[in-house]
């Protein structure tokens, strides 16, 4: 789901890794980390793929440098499409990382849930401006008062349940416990709203808890058919599924993902492969796909191939994002707008509790850059490495959203990218 929301460390990290594409403080929770041995093949830095840009491999180093066991690329520019590799799929076979390899994309999910939503909207199944209230009567706080697009873009004011402390330590805990919506929502609904409905902007997997039982309820289908049968069959897509709870094939051809603390100076790791994502993450962050599949998804997506014009056009009318949001631009249903460093794009990000993902395309869907890095800090509080991760993963984003708008990358992302610039204190 897009990444660690709990602390204000985790945020710096999560939030802005995922930044770049959009979905801050997406979904994961805090991650859980275990302490192993330094890994050898992290330090596996050569580009595998076939990406000859000097500029994209020196984003793979810095990547790698900034403790994550790989990183992958897929940038479709109009013209071709340039995948790159760098780094292992498996820190203890020492196998390396392919660009066709599938990965948890966390808080990109959040898309496919929106593209679902407005299905039913196109067949009159759901209200966009409906409250929550009349489809899961009781469930929701002043849910009369919440509707369904205050869910989809995120006004809802309710609280995020992956910012909660106790449930980031329940992750750190024990990490192989599955959560259930109820379970989810109790953790949610005991904290104060941030705000009044409709009244301001706060990111919160919560909301996208609330449409998966929507979808549920109004289909009688669980997510992982509703993913299978209205957007991966249609698209085309054959290796994108919902985790239920777990991924279900974690061998050859997955990317492992890897909890990483810095706490001790010296980057450790765990590897989160079996643990279950869809467990905590749901219809917030649960989705596994892989590149391809991603680009074609996004891109479909811009093209209303899996909904009518009308939809997207709702899909497309966001709010602005608040001043002190690390990503500059509007939030749509399901879907950022943002104003990135070479130019518009529109995409999502995602981040869980052992991968950091993001999706950007044009307006026209014709290019798209998709991009995963194997890791999520997992540190509760703040830390040099946890911040100099975070800072690396923004830097990326920018360097492959240009390189897929075929613009310059600016010399101020460079200067991040290699430290040059100093980090927002958190």
């Amino acid at each position: 789901m897009t990444t660690n929301t709990t602390t204000k460390a985790v945020v710096l990290t999560a939030a802005a890794v995922l930044a770049g594409t959009g979905a801050v403080a997406t979904v994961a929770g805090a991650s859980a980390s275990t302490s192993s041995s330094p890994s050898a093949a992290a330090s596996a830095g050569a580009l595998h793929g076939g990406h000859g840009d000097p500029v994209i491999r020196d984003v793979a180093r810095q990547v790698l440098d900034s403790g994550a066991p790989g990183y992958m690329t897929r940038i479709d520019d109009g013209r071709r499409v340039a995948l790159s590799t760098s780094g292992v799929a498996d820190r203890d076979t020492g196998r390396r990382l392919k660009a066709t390899d599938q990965f948890e994309i966390g808080s990109n999910t959040k898309t496919f849930t929106a593209a679902l939503t407005l299905q039913l909207v196109d067949r009159r199944q759901v209200k966009l401006d409906a409250p929550i209230e009349k489809y899961l009567p009781g469930v929701v706080p002043n849910g009369q008062n919440i509707t369904v697009r205050m869910l989809l873009n995120h006004t809802s004011g309710l609280f995020n349940y992956t910012a909660d402390e106790k449930f980031a330590e329940g992750l750190i805990g024990d990490p192989q416990r599955v959560w259930t919506d109820p379970e989810l929502l109790k953790i949610a609904f005991a904290h104060e709203p941030n705000f009044a409905p409709g009244q301001g902007w706060s990111y919160a997997n919560t909301n996208y808890t609330l449409l998966g039982m929507l979808l549920q309820q109004q289909t009688g289908q669980s997510l992982p058919e509703l993913v299978q049968q209205r957007i991966a069959q249609p698209l085309g897509l054959k290796h994108t599924y919902f985790a239920d709870p777990r991924a279900t094939d974690t061998g050859p051809g997955y990317a492992h993902g890897y909890a990483v603390s810095f706490s001790t100076g010296q980057a450790t790791y765990a590897d989160t492969s079996t643990w279950p994502v869809g467990g905590w993450a749901g219809a917030a962050g649960a989705i596994i796909s892989d590149q391809r599949d991603l680009a074609t998804f996004f891109s479909g997506l811009m093209q209303a191939k899996l909904f009518s014009n009308q939809q997207l056009n709702e899909m497309k009318k966001t709010v602005e994002l608040p001043k002190d949001f690390p990503i500059p631009g509007g939030y749509g249903l399901g879907l950022f707008h943002i104003e990135s460093a070479c130019g518009p794009v529109w995409g999502h990000g995602g981040d869980t509790n052992g991968h950091h993902s993001t999706a950007v395309t044009t307006e026209n869907g014709r290019r798209t850059a998709i991009t995963d890095t194997t890791a999520g800090p997992s540190d509760l509080s703040p830390n040099q490495g946890a911040t100099r991760f975070a800072q690396v993963a923004f830097a990326a984003q920018d360097v492959t959203t240009c390189k897929m708008l075929g613009k310059p990358v600016p010399q101020t992302v460079l200067d991040a990218l290699h430290g040059k610039t100093p980090v927002p204190a958190s």
